[in-house]
C-alpha cells in the first residue's frame, strides 16, 4: 500500500465553491481506476474546523504501485497540474489498513495526523505503535477506515482517518470529503503491511 497526498493553498478570499463544482464535474473520473483503493477528494475552509487556510488536498491509497504511477505519469493529473500549477506529492510507504465500525458508511470528514519519527527512537517500535493506533482508531464509533503511513525520508508517520459524522474522535487537521473513489478498496490490505 502506498499513501499519496498533494496540497494547494489559496488565498484566504478565494471561492472555495471552485473547487467544490470541480469536484463535482471531475470526481467520477478515478471512479473505476486500476490500483487506487481509495481517493478521498478533501477540502479544509478558512475558519471552518479550526482550520487557518483554504485548502484542496486530496488524500489517496492505492493497491498498486502501477496505478499511482499511471495516476500520476499517465495524463489524469496533468489536468490539476495545468490549472492549478505542480504540487509536491507528498508519499508515503503503508504501515497498517483497518476498515472501521462504520465502513458501510459515507464518509464526511476526513482526520490526518502527521508526527515526526524522533531521533533515537527504536524504529520497529515507532512503527508497531503506528499499526496499533490505526487498530485502535478503526474501533472507535464513526470510523468508516484508517490507515498508517511512513516517509522515511523525513521520518514521518502519517494517520490518515475517514469518519462517517462530523465529530471525529481523532486528533489533528479535519478535512470536509466532497467525493469518494474506491475502486479496489477491498483489495487494500488490511493490518500490519510487513
Amino acid at each position: 500500500m502506498h499513501a499519496m497526498q498533494y496540497e494547494l493553498t489559496f488565498p484566504a478570499a478565494y471561492d472555495m465553491a471552485v473547487i467544490r463544482d470541480r469536484v463535482a464535474h471531475v470526481g467520477h473520473r478515478l471512479d473505476a481506476w486500476h490500483g487506487l483503493g481509495i481517493k478521498a477528494y478533501l477540502m479544509r475552509e478558512r475558519g471552518v474546523d479550526g482550520s487557518p487556510v483554504n485548502q484542496y488536498a486530496p488524500f489517496y491509497l492505492w493497491h498498486t504501485a502501477e496505478g499511482m504511477n499511471s495516476f500520476l505519469w499517465g495524463g489524469a493529473f496533468q489536468g490539476l497540474v495545468n490549472d492549478f500549477g505542480r504540487p509536491v506529492v507528498q508519499h508515503w510507504t503503508g504501515l497498517a489498513y483497518e476498515e472501521g465500525g462504520a465502513a458501510g458508511s459515507p464518509a464526511k470528514v476526513a482526520v490526518r495526523r502527521r508526527r515526526a519519527v524522533a531521533e533515537g527512537v527504536e524504529l520497529s517500535e515507532a512503527m508497531e505503535e503506528a499499526v496499533r493506533e490505526a487498530g485502535r482508531l478503526a474501533a472507535l464509533d464513526g470510523a468508516v477506515c484508517t490507515g498508517a503511513a511512513v516517509d522515511p525520508r523525513h521520518w514521518e508517520v502519517v494517520h490518515f482517518s475517514l469518519w462517517d459524522h462530523d465529530s471525529p474522535k481523532a486528533t489533528g487537521e479535519v478535512f470536509q470529503v466532497l467525493h469518494m473513489s474506491e475502486p479496489e478498496r477491498d483489495r487494500l490490505p488490511r493490518g500490519r503491511q510487513w
